[in-house]
């Protein structure tokens, strides 16, 4: 069934039950279908037509959810996007995506689009139900910001779902989700688009903070929800700070991905809401392959982000060839039938077998374990080593809010390991690098760190590691040459 047709089946089926809810704000399913007709009329008298990128600019908001439902509704394709994106990367997006119309907060940041505000009136157009239209493309999403090469990645999967299409994911119809990160990343728009569709009540953030989300969580018996690790790291220190009095009780299904989880916090999760309530998925948006595991599976296999659910996956090393079991080497990933296509980039094969980048290994019983990312990983002095792993352990420190671990040059080593840690008080090196000594070998440990006082990565866990990198250098420089004047040289 189309997507939109889907939405006007629940709005007959459930009309008054709320859609999404967010701050102060709620939307029933009969208005979401009405509004969403109303506004699809608006976009068409600004050219938009089948086919079409819409590109979405909105923070988490009802607003947010009325322009991706009306884009479907015309057969177009959403595309999401950071709000606060920089004028360079909006530039970048505009020229790749092409789209004919831009829903936007502001004007001024699009100059070279055709932009609609948020909240313009619509109120005066026809609500009745407009006819059926399918997206070639449900969804095209953005990514490689962090290598300053922005692309996108177009769904192959029309506007069309299955019956209860969050079934495998422990969705049940009427339950109450938390949306928890920012939509323009593939996680919160793929499975609250998944729970819209199976008449779920959205509890949206309009951006994630611990207390907030454990407010919410308990105030709507919040039953199915999805986070990234910096907000597993987030919600068990507020717990722990709130003496363990937060209700998490209706919580039935508890997944986490987007991110390397240290073994520490998800043990931690494990005790906090039994390992029959907890699950991992490692995928990317490409969609191309997927491991899962459950709780009780991962006691099992510690460290390990299950067996694979989609596709195929193989470790191969430099040459191409597959590696045996406990060898880490890059992690190739192949499907039945294509999942995307990219616009600004091109995919990395080996025999139609395909890369994003990642590093790990299978162990005899198939199960993946992730080492971190290709293009991340540090050598120094001849070693291999990956910045999840040290940050991990950083992490673990209870005064360790978000750790970012790069490589910077070594006159002697090639690289070392830099760590740039924020911390919520006082804490030393000295005294973190002793505990780390018991975690870690001593080539991992690293030779230096800056403390901050400002969070490291957004609400969907990801950082900017190239520019981490930068800065850190820059620091690097100035501190052994002194600042330059401007001049060069």
């Amino acid at each position: 069934m189309s997507l939109s047709r889907i939405i006007s089946r629940l709005a007959a089926d459930q009309a008054e039950q709320p859609a999404v809810i967010c701050g102060a704000a709620a939307i029933t399913y009969r208005e979401l279908d009405r509004r969403t007709n109303q506004l699809a009329r608006s976009f068409a008298q600004r050219g938009v037509t089948h086919g079409d990128m819409v590109t979405i600019a909105l923070p988490n908001s009802i607003e947010f959810y009325l322009a991706l439902v009306a884009t479907w509704k015309l057969g177009a394709t959403p595309q999401p996007v950071s709000w606060q994106l920089p004028e360079h990367e909006r530039a970048s997006i505009v020229e790749l995506a092409e789209p004919k119309l831009v829903v936007g907060a502001d004007v001024a940041g699009w100059p070279s689009a055709e932009v609609a505000l948020a909240g313009d009136a619509s109120t005066g157009l026809d609500d009745s139900a407009l006819p059926d239209a399918i997206s070639p493309a449900w969804k095209a999403m953005t990514s490689g910001g962090s290598t300053g090469t922005p692309k996108l990645i177009v769904a192959e999967q029309p506007g069309v779902f299955p019956p209860e299409p969050g079934a495998a994911f422990g969705m049940r119809p009427g339950d109450q989700q938390l949306v928890a990160g920012p939509l323009y990343h593939n996680g919160p728009l793929l499975f609250s688009t998944l729970g819209l569709c199976m008449g779920h009540t959205l509890i949206v953030l309009e951006k994630f903070r611990a207390d907030a989300a454990l407010e919410m969580i308990a105030r709507h018996r919040v039953s199915w929800l999805m986070l990234v690790p910096t907000m597993m790291s987030r919600i068990l220190r507020a717990v722990r700070r709130n003496g363990g009095r937060d209700d998490l009780s209706a919580l039935r299904a508890v997944w986490h991905m987007a991110a390397p989880c240290p073994n520490w916090l998800k043990q931690a999760w494990i005790d906090l809401v039994g390992p029959d309530v907890l699950y991992e998925l490692y995928a990317t948006t490409e969609g191309v392959a997927a491991t899962a595991i459950t709780g009780r599976e991962w006691l099992d296999h510690k460290g390990s982000v299950g067996k694979p659910v989609l596709g195929e996956i193989v470790i191969l090393d430099s040459a191409g060839e597959p590696v045996p079991p406990g060898t880490v080497g890059e992690i190739f990933m192949r499907s039945a039938e294509p999942s995307y296509r990219y616009i600004g980039a091109r995919t990395r094969r080996v025999d139609g077998w395909e890369s994003v980048g990642d590093l790990g290994w299978l162990d005899t019983d198939g199960f993946l374990y992730i080492s971190d990312r290709r293009t991340d990983m540090i050598v120094s002095g001849g070693a291999n080593i990956y910045p999840a792993e040290v940050e991990g352990a950083i992490e673990a420190h209870p005064l360790v809010g978000s750790c970012v671990v790069v490589g910077i040059p070594d006159d002697d080593l090639g690289q070392r390991v830099h760590a740039v840690i924020q911390t919520y008080g006082e804490l030393s090196e000295s005294e973190l690098l002793g505990q780390l000594a018991g975690k870690l070998v001593r080539y991992k440990i690293p030779r230096s760190v800056e403390f901050v006082s400002k969070p490291l990565r957004d609400d969907a866990g990801k950082v900017r590691r190239s520019e981490v990198r930068a800065t850190a250098i820059a620091r690097m420089y100035i501190t052994e040459h002194g600042p330059t004047d401007g001049r060069g040289g």
